[in-house]
């Protein structure tokens, strides 16, 4: 039996084949809490809090980050860090971007992304368009950010603020809700990334060498990353990928609807288990003498 980690910049429990869990950007591993119960007793899941971010490691010195694949080297020297070799990645946002870069190296038995950012058209209006919404995010939090305890006290409040990322708000903890309003805060990154998208380079690049087996799940109510300007190029570019619509959530659907989402996962990464080995197969076939 495996010795679970927990700290604000991993969280490593189970055993069996390695799932490994991407949050968004200027999130926080905890943004996977609500599938955590349900998806240890099935496999070894390792959901680390992405460099740069608050709580984790340190973005790698000297090493750009002026694209995504940038960001794929940091994840990849970080995995190689922990140990972890080739995983079912499962990614939301900019975490389902990663999963998708990953898959591009050979690192993924299977991927889930889970409306994976990087998706949109490079030469359309959507990369500003983020660049300008998290801009505002960040300006609203640090003005506010000595009201967030007291304002999520209140059901109505909490939905209000969490409407972005998800519809039911006002049923997270207090104590979630003002986690997940503080953590861009702590994200040292965000202005390069901005960066990124504003000057059209934030978006993935060569998704037709994704070769693993690739489920894109898309959050319907998504308001950041909306499934009709976002997911073209993921429907279009990516050889064999199943694409699917999550019903009635927002666009980190874990907190919207926790049984959707880990039958999602659960589903695709048990179709793409690896297969025992052959001595078991033998092993198991021999009757008792």
């Amino acid at each position: 039996m495996s010795v679970a980690e927990i700290s604000s910049s991993l969280y490593r429990a189970g055993e069996g084949e390695p799932v490994v869990l991407l949050h968004g950007f200027t999130g926080h591993w905890r943004h996977w809490k609500p599938v955590l119960a349900d998806l240890v007793p099935r496999y070894e899941v390792i959901a680390p809090t992405l460099s740069g971010h608050n709580g984790g490691p340190a973005y790698p010195s000297g090493m750009g980050l002026e694209k995504v694949a940038d960001a794929g080297d940091s994840l990849e020297l970080h995995l190689d860090e922990l140990g972890v070799g080739t995983a079912h990645f499962v990614g939301n946002s900019m975490g389902g971007a990663l999963a998708l870069e990953l898959a591009k190296r050979g690192r993924a038995r299977s991927v889930v992304a889970i409306s994976p950012g990087g998706g949109w058209e490079p030469s359309g209006p959507e990369p500003q368009r983020i660049a300008r919404f998290f801009a505002r995010q960040m300006r609203m939090v640090r003005v506010s950010r000595k009201q967030i305890p007291r304002l999520m006290r209140r059901p109505g409040a909490r939905k209000l603020a969490m409407r972005d990322i998800m519809r039911h708000g006002e049923l997270i903890f207090p104590a979630d809700a003002v986690e997940m309003s503080l953590d861009p805060l702590g994200c040292t990154v965000v202005n390069d990334v901005l960066s990124s998208l504003r000057t059209g380079r934030g978006h993935l690049e060569e998704l037709d060498k994704v070769a693993a087996p690739t489920l894109i799940a898309w959050a319907e109510l998504d308001r950041i990353l909306p499934l009709a300007t976002c997911s073209a190029r993921f429907k279009r570019e990516i050889p064999n990928a199943e694409f699917r619509v999550l019903p009635h959530v927002g666009h980190v659907p874990m907190w919207d609807n926790t049984r959707l989402v880990v039958k999602t996962i659960t589903d695709w990464v048990d179709a793409h288990l690896a297969p025992p080995v052959a001595g078991d197969l033998s092993l198991a076939s021999k009757s008792p003498s």
